[in-house]
């Protein structure tokens, strides 16, 4: 077993390290996420991969190959690093200036993008100029979390539980992921979610949408 940050001790492979290296994000994604070095992380998913000689296919197609940006993507980067080094700040949000809260979004949505590991590196090597760009400890705290509660929703599944219940649970465990899951249900309902995190779920637990049939359990 292997100790890490959160003072848990892993057998490897760990079930929920091998989820997310299945649902495509890389060694060091995962090591970033729960707080591990990324030579543990990879000791783990060299078991796994011997375990189960599909588990690399797997982790490729689910990682997918990003296009490269477009020129005019490019060049909306290189507009908002000179603002940035112009300035000396970076863009805000509730600026009253349109255009500065402009790049901020542009500059929010590649901090997302990295925080999920799909930033491209052209981005990454054109922002690396930027020093802390990237770096928002809320952001990245509510993504570990969000990875964390996926694989802990998954490891109910597998159980032969029904979909959690944020009502009338039989438990915090299952009132902690049903909350979880409405939550997202909710948001993708309303054009809100990422579709990073929508292919996640779609791949990890099939069926997360529609949820409970009434009436009767769900068959797997």
């Amino acid at each position: 077993m292997t100790p890490i940050m959160d003072g848990k001790l892993r057998r490897a492979p760990d079930a929920e390290w091998v989820l997310m290296y299945r649902l495509g994000l890389s060694r060091k994604r995962i090591a970033d996420l729960v707080g591990a070095e990324p030579a543990t992380v990879g000791y783990h998913l060299v078991i796994a991969r011997r375990q189960d000689l599909r588990l690399e296919a797997a982790h490729m197609a689910a990682a997918g190959t990003k296009p490269k940006p477009s020129a005019s993507s490019l060049a909306r980067m290189d507009e908002v690093i000179a603002w940035i080094e112009a300035e000396g700040k970076l863009p805000r949000e509730r600026s009253e200036n349109k255009e500065e809260r402009s790049m901020a979004r542009w500059l929010s949505d590649r901090r997302r993008e990295a925080a999920q590991g799909t930033l491209h590196a052209a981005y990454g090597e054109g922002l690396a100029r930027v020093p802390g760009w990237g770096w928002n400890h809320r952001a990245a705290a509510e993504e570990a979390r969000w990875h964390r509660r996926l694989a802990q929703l998954v490891v109910f599944r597998e159980e032969g539980n029904d979909w959690p219940r944020h009502k009338n649970c039989d438990s915090e465990r299952e009132h902690t992921l049903g909350v979880w899951v409405h939550a997202q249900r909710q948001k993708h309902r309303h054009g809100e979610l990422e579709a990073e995190k929508v292919k996640l779920l779609d791949t990890a637990v099939p069926g997360w949408q529609a949820g409970r049939t009434r009436g009767r359990l769900t068959r797997r």
